[in-house]
């Protein structure tokens, strides 16, 4: 599936690649969009007569500014200026969620959807109390069931206009939405300052910056303890194996998941590849001898069956992480944008120099 990054959301198949078919909805909209759009065009003109100081093609016109707002936030294109914090929010994907669960904004959020990985434990209990609208990308009219003002998306698919759930196509109900950065970052290439700005603005938006700022200060201190624990340590080149039988499917040099590795005391054999993820032949993966290979988990399936496809690929024989049995596993959720990329360069550490943590 080609949600903002070209990387697969399924479990593991060495046969088969193929991503899953959405079943979203595509019906016609529900009356309460109607009334939506009627009360937004009301909002408008109102703007537009000079009451308030709020331009006219802004959602929020005519609204009271709350303390600390307004807050104008640009996301992948899509200025918003908020003039109170979002009380009813949607998250779309799994990491967008427990960002907003850890800045304490469980009671601003009516709805939720699409786990890649198990969710962290010490968020399960709250995330738990959320209402869960699908497994997959709920359908628009799913989405607006909930009466939101407010949809963060985790990949671009989230807001994929031919399923009907454009950023447009909320603008026009009324409802601002939110785009993890990772899928805008353009030719610059996602580092760590983004998963600390991601929360930053978030933390803005919902008028808790206080807690924002902690947890980066957080984050921050884990990732630099692991970091420092292997800042001696011989480089291990590391190859990230996502998925593919014919190619292999890995991280390039644009994505976290590059930065990850690199704090980690390792370097990705393919962070020459311009993109976040991309195909390389196994002939390169031979050539390239990686020491490690980073296994990237999908919800708890498929790992057995990745190690087991590649330790019986004859090819692969003589490549040093195959002939020495080196993995470490990596939960997708980890190597994204949000607030467990700390867990990752820990985890990654400990698996590429365990002897520096002994």
């Amino acid at each position: 599936m080609h949600d903002g990054h070209s990387r697969p959301f399924h479990s593991f198949s060495p046969s088969s690649m193929g991503a899953p078919v959405s079943t979203a909805s595509r019906g016609h909209r529900p009356a309460r969009l109607a009334a939506a759009v009627s009360a937004l065009s009301a909002l408008l003109l109102t703007a537009g007569c000079g009451s308030s100081g709020a331009t006219a093609d802004s959602p929020k016109a005519g609204a009271s500014a709350a303390k600390g707002f307004p807050v104008t936030v640009d996301n992948c294109g899509v200025t918003t200026t908020y003039t109170k914090p979002p009380p009813r929010a949607v998250t779309i994907h799994q990491h967008p969620a427990e960002l907003m669960l850890s800045l304490g904004l469980k009671d601003r959020m009516v709805g939720t959807a699409y786990l890649d990985s198990a969710v962290l434990p010490g968020l399960r209990e709250d995330f738990d109390s959320i209402p869960q609208l699908s497994k997959a990308a709920p359908s628009f009219e799913k989405v607006l069931d909930t009466d939101p003002d407010f949809v963060y998306g985790g990949y671009a698919s989230a807001f994929a206009e031919k399923e009907g759930r454009s950023r447009k196509a909320f603008a026009d109900a009324g409802i601002d939405t939110y785009l993890n950065r990772e899928n805008c970052a353009g030719e610059k290439a996602v580092t760590m300052e983004d998963t600390y700005a991601e929360i930053r603005t978030v933390g803005r938006i919902f008028g808790v910056s206080d807690r924002a700022s902690a947890l980066v200060s957080e984050l921050r201190e884990r990732v630099d303890k692991a970091s420092e624990a292997v800042r001696d340590a011989r480089d291990v080149s590391v190859f990230v194996y996502d998925s593919g039988d014919k190619s292999a499917f890995t991280a390039g040099g644009k994505g976290l998941g590059n930065e990850l590795i690199k704090l980690a005391g390792g370097r990705n054999v393919f962070s020459d590849l311009d993109d976040v993820f991309g195909d390389v032949s196994w002939e390169q993966v031979v050539d390239r001898k990686p020491d490690v290979i980073a296994l990237y988990d999908y919800a708890g399936t498929g790992i057995a069956q990745k190690r087991e496809f590649l330790l019986s690929q004859p090819a692969l024989a003589d490549v040093p992480a195959i002939r020495n049995k080196r993995f470490v596993v990596l939960p997708l959720t980890d190597t994204l944008v949000g607030v467990r990329s700390a867990d990752a360069v820990s985890g990654l550490a400990r698996g590429l120099h365990p002897e520096s943590f002994k």
